[in-house]
């Protein structure tokens, strides 16, 4: 990535679509075009990664790491920068392509054959799968009555079983139960001679202490810090114990909290 700028426009009231409310919105205001704003996602961030690293990305809500990974993937054009890859960046939960009123089972042999498996090939990887993203007897019932984390497990699933030279992953390893975010991290410390490259987005900090050899700390779309994961994790953690004190000092005296309190994570 070299000199990275991505923005989007969101609406501030009123728009062209969106049925019935819109439409009233519209006539309140004469028919008028909606306003809109330019938000700046991503400025001008410049970073490399190399063959065989796995990148963890770490920023608070809004930094700018999701639409990071989709200008990576090719989902959102720059405004500005050009980025560099040498295949065709894989994000998880896009690629798939798992379908709702399909069966798990019916879903993992079309997402794997969707990446570039043949049918063979998918059928021999069906078990691995199921297992990995722990279906049970739910392998024949519709993705749609799924929870949101068995679903976003079997996406996982799907993406990791077959080989990519560039995956990138956003927030997968935050759904579901310790055993598989443990399973997750295992895998992706498995030997990656064709997996090659990854970049992890989590705010799970332990996610990428566990997985990430270095890491990035984006702050309102900008490179805070580039470095070791160690390293990045601890300057990114310093600073989100010092804002919640900033913040405390331009408020009024009130009665303590006695809550527990903890790390970012």
């Amino acid at each position: 990535m070299d000199d990275l700028h991505v923005s989007y426009r969101v609406c501030l009231a009123g728009t062209r679509h969106g049925g019935g409310p819109a439409a009233l919105v519209r006539l309140l205001r004469d028919g008028r075009e909606a306003r809109t704003r330019v938000v700046q996602a991503v400025r001008g961030v410049t970073v490399s990664a190399c063959r065989g690293e796995l990148i963890g990305i770490v920023g608070g809500n809004g930094a700018g790491e999701s639409t990071l990974l989709r200008a990576i993937a090719g989902l959102i054009a720059p405004d500005r920068g050009r980025i560099f890859v040498r295949e065709r960046p894989s994000l998880l939960g896009v690629d798939p392509g798992v379908m709702g009123d399909l069966s798990g089972e019916r879903n993992i042999l079309l997402g794997c054959q969707a990446m570039g498996m043949t049918a063979h090939q998918a059928r021999n990887c069906l078990p691995e799968v199921a297992v990995f993203a722990r279906l049970d007897e739910a392998r024949d019932r519709p993705l749609r009555t799924y929870s949101t984390g068995t679903a976003q497990r079997l996406r996982f699933a799907i993406t990791t079983v077959v080989p990519r030279e560039i995956l990138l992953i956003d927030e997968a390893l935050a759904t579901g139960d310790a055993w598989f975010q443990r399973r997750s991290a295992q895998r992706l410390q498995e030997p990656r001679s064709e997996v090659s490259t990854m970049f992890l987005v989590s705010h799970c900090l332990g996610a990428v202490l566990d997985s990430c050899q270095r890491a990035v700390w984006l702050g309102r779309g900008t490179v805070r810090m580039v470095g070791v994961a160690d390293d990045v994790v601890a300057a990114f953690r310093d600073q989100c114990r010092e804002e919640p004190k900033a913040q405390a000092t331009t408020e009024p005296t009130s009665t303590p909290c006695t809550g527990a309190g903890g790390d970012a994570s």
